[in-house]
């Protein structure tokens, strides 16, 4: 028996959450003084109406330990935790804390907490890993290696619609931001090997900004034949389509899929972005 939990910035398939083997834990988005729970009664479209009237960026919460010891309570003899990038969120720290408190009571549970360094995604990605190896009948400690292995060498790529979320978190200067709206600037965003993010390129216009963004992808892939890639949106699935195209002239993945942006991920990307991980 074995448990994945993920934390909210990671989305389940519809596959995922019929499986059986996968749960949620909610990360909250704080938005003025609204304050929403980013589980299954998250409303995007509302979400996103909310944001672009604000004149303040939203943020959001890590789930507490509690919240991450009441996931672990089960029968499941083996539980994976997978949580945001350490280095974007307080979602791992917590997770780590939970496994200590909830092993104390439970010593004789196994319990794996994963940093993606990552998101969205990339985090789906790292729990049907997880699964994969379950269902071949791994050991415990022959999955925990085969998981950071698969860490190590995945790779996270972004692009956005706007900028605007950056400009009211304080992470972009409304020149910067400006500048590049006017000229329709677009940044190919990744990630670093220790989670944190990276601009990568930039091009004019969403069109050649998701060519480069294959090509980065490109640059850094290889035995495509043996791996499944992953594409989720923010409220653009035509966009996310093109995405898949434009990736299948040039690669053969054993599988791609896509799926709409969760509560925090929505958050990071806002209306029109896209990620894509490998």
């Amino acid at each position: 028996m074995y448990k994945v939990i993920i934390d909210s910035c990671g989305e389940l398939s519809e596959e995922m959450k019929a499986d059986g083997h996968f749960e949620n834990v909610a990360l909250t988005l704080q938005l003025e003084d609204l304050e929403i729970v980013d589980d299954e009664t998250f409303d995007q479209r509302d979400f996103l109406e909310k944001v672009a009237a604000s004149k303040e960026g939203p943020k959001s919460a890590c789930p507490s330990p509690d919240a991450y010891m009441k996931a672990m309570d089960c029968d499941a003899e083996h539980i994976y935790v997978v949580t945001l990038s350490s280095k974007l969120s307080g979602s791992y720290n917590s997770a780590c804390l939970a496994r200590d408190m909830f092993l104390e009571e439970h010593p004789d549970k196994k319990i794996m907490v994963i940093d993606s360094k990552s998101a969205s995604i990339g985090e789906t990605l790292i729990g049907l890993k997880i699964a994969d190896c379950e269902k071949a009948g791994m050991s415990y400690d022959e999955i925990t290696r085969a998981v950071k292995e698969y860490v190590a060498g995945q790779h996270t790529f972004f692009v956005l619609e706007t900028l605007e979320t950056l400009r009211k978190a304080g992470r972009l200067s409304d020149l910067k931001a400006m500048i590049a709206s006017t000229l329709n600037i677009k940044p190919i965003m990744g990630s670093t090997d220790e989670g944190s993010i990276q601009q990568l390129a930039q091009t004019r216009g969403m069109n050649k900004a998701l060519d480069r963004m294959v090509q980065c992808m490109m640059e850094v892939t290889t035995g495509c034949e043996d791996k499944v890639m992953a594409i989720s949106h923010c409220n653009c699935f035509e966009r996310a389509l093109q995405l898949k195209e434009k990736v299948e002239k040039v690669a053969n993945f054993k599988d791609i899929f896509i799926v709409d942006t969760a509560g925090v991920s929505s958050m990071y990307a806002n209306d029109g972005g896209v990620i894509m991980v490998v």
